[in-house]
């Protein structure tokens, strides 16, 4: 069945690259709905409406970025759609008064904690998901990425740092059964030291505070906050969070396995616009109740943020 949020769930913070104050709000919305981002802050004449598709998002370095038909954007929605992903929310409105979603504390567990404690209903219309039927590929000078036939959504990931605190790091997670809540939605965002001297200097990560919003690495020195990093891979896992997240655009939980090597937002886009435009290479199937539990979101309660910590 689908699923959509109980009743409105706000969420007050600051943008990571702007630094100004955002608020985002999650409203109920009808079955078949689908989940729909809106700008709040936009007067009546201007359509502020931006569809959560893959052909919304725009080309961003820093994270993802969506706009509509009229120029009206929206970026860093990454961790909100992997916390909607997480927890199964097929349908909801998410209005933000600004343009960028509020970064709160890097990572996507208040967005799911939110969502858990208010709770979800059953809307009536099957709930459908995205299935895999044969393997595609996108490659960069740097990165690849895969989406391969599964029976169930899995994610694996590599990365290979130069900095002696991240290093190589690998993980694989079947995202069912409440893997997400419990394995990935606490890991923040991280980035080198050296990249936040760059961003700073160019006027971007100014909402960025190390050790509180985002994890930072200089070579063997970690600023992770007083109680340091949250798990000891947490690099790799928030890579995973944001993959999640940036391939829920596809409109629907997808049915296989995603490969990731030192990829990200760019290239998982890439992925799924290859994907939609190769025949034959997935279908659209209707989710029964087997189904059902091979997918995020399924069983999930808020008792498994326990299990972050």
């Amino acid at each position: 069945m689908q699923s959509t949020v109980a009743k409105e769930i706000q969420f007050d913070g600051v943008g990571l690259h702007s630094g100004t104050s955002a608020c985002l709000v999650l409203s109920p919305a009808p079955s078949g709905h689908g989940i729909v981002f809106v700008r709040s802050d936009l007067t009546a004449d201007v359509n502020a409406r931006i569809p959560a598709r893959w052909d919304a998002v725009v080309p961003s370095q820093l994270c993802t970025l969506i706009r509509n038909e009229d120029g009206v954007e929206l970026s860093t929605i990454e961790h909100i759609m992997a916390a909607l992903a997480g927890c199964g929310v097929t349908n909801v409105i998410v209005s933000v008064d600004g343009p960028e979603v509020p970064i709160l504390d890097g990572s996507a567990a208040p967005f799911v904690d939110g969502i858990l404690a208010t709770g979800l209903v059953r809307q009536d219309g099957p709930a459908r998901a995205l299935k895999i039927l044969k393997p595609v590929e996108v490659e960069t000078e740097s990165a690849t990425a895969r989406l391969e036939p599964s029976e169930a959504m899995e994610i694996e990931f590599h990365i290979d740092f130069a900095d002696r605190a991240i290093g190589v790091q690998d993980k694989h997670l079947v995202m069912a059964n409440g893997a997400f809540v419990r394995e990935l939605s606490n890991c923040r965002t991280f980035c080198r030291q050296a990249e936040v001297d760059m961003m700073q200097a160019n006027g971007l990560a100014l909402g960025g505070v190390a050790g509180e919003n985002a994890v930072v690495f200089d070579d063997d020195k970690v600023n992770g906050g007083p109680s340091g990093l949250r798990h000891a891979d947490e690099p790799v896992r928030h890579k995973m969070l944001d993959a999640l997240g940036d391939l829920y655009l596809a409109g629907a939980p997808i049915l296989g396995r995603y490969v990731g090597q030192k990829s990200g937002h760019a290239v998982t886009n890439a992925l799924l616009r290859k994907l939609f435009a190769t025949p034959g290479a997935w279908a659209f199937v209707t989710v029964d109740a087997k189904t059902a539990k091979r997918l995020p979101g399924a069983g999930v309660s808020r008792a498994d943020l326990a299990f972050c910590a």
